[in-house]
């Protein structure tokens, strides 16, 4: 329909007409209220990204000399790491003429990857840079998964704790509330476009 009879029609219920895609020949408008249509729509992007979870990436250091007892140490919080659905980047730090046995370090990866070869991936194989030697390990899609759903649950959790606080049983806690960010944006009449619809006659 012409632009200034579909204003018209907004304004008699109350609404905006928003342009929702441009791009088409003729551009499709709607009639909708404005403002709660902004307000829904940043609501359900601050509920998508309290429920993405986060991947960190945590380095661990080694050394072609790293004593055993160390060496078991870090590789236990590379599992707790990795357990949390986080990613590890393990390096192999050389020294001086240590650089001339690479072959050590590359064991130590080798050593690593074994030991955690029942939660880990290698996203990244090793690759020397300077006089570092590293790999990046990632959890398999498993343990991902069950880090996935701790987090969610943790979530859910939060969230009905949060509705026994208030004292309410399920559904929102929010309502809309007017600001500057909920402001309608209405397509602006043009300006030949007459001020009252004529009457019909009877």
């Amino acid at each position: 329909m012409p632009t200034e009879v579909a204003l018209a029609k907004a304004q008699a219920e109350g609404l905006n007409l928003v342009e929702v895609n441009p791009m088409s020949k003729p551009p499709v408008c709607k009639i909708m209220d404005y403002g709660r249509f902004k307000y829904e729509e940043k609501k359900k992007a601050n509920d998508a990204k309290k429920k993405q979870v986060v991947v960190k990436i945590k380095e661990v250091k080694l050394r072609p000399k790293t004593e055993e007892h160390d060496y078991e140490t870090k590789v236990r919080h590379v599992r707790e790491f990795l357990e949390e659905g986080n990613k590890a980047k393990i390096t192999i730090m050389f020294r001086g003429r240590e650089i001339t046995h690479r072959n050590l370090g590359t064991q130590i990866l080798d050593d690593v990857v074994q030991d955690l070869k029942d939660i880990a991936v290698v996203e990244q194989t090793p690759r020397l840079e300077g006089k570092q030697m590293f790999m990046i390990l990632g959890p398999n899609n498993k343990v991902a998964q069950r880090a996935r759903d701790a987090h969610r649950n943790a979530l859910l959790a939060a969230e009905k704790e949060k509705l026994e606080r208030k004292g309410v049983e399920g559904g929102p806690d929010e309502k809309p509330a007017e600001s500057a960010d909920a402001a309608p944006a209405p397509i602006p009449a043009p300006a030949a476009a007459p001020a009252q619809a004529e009457a019909p006659k009877s």
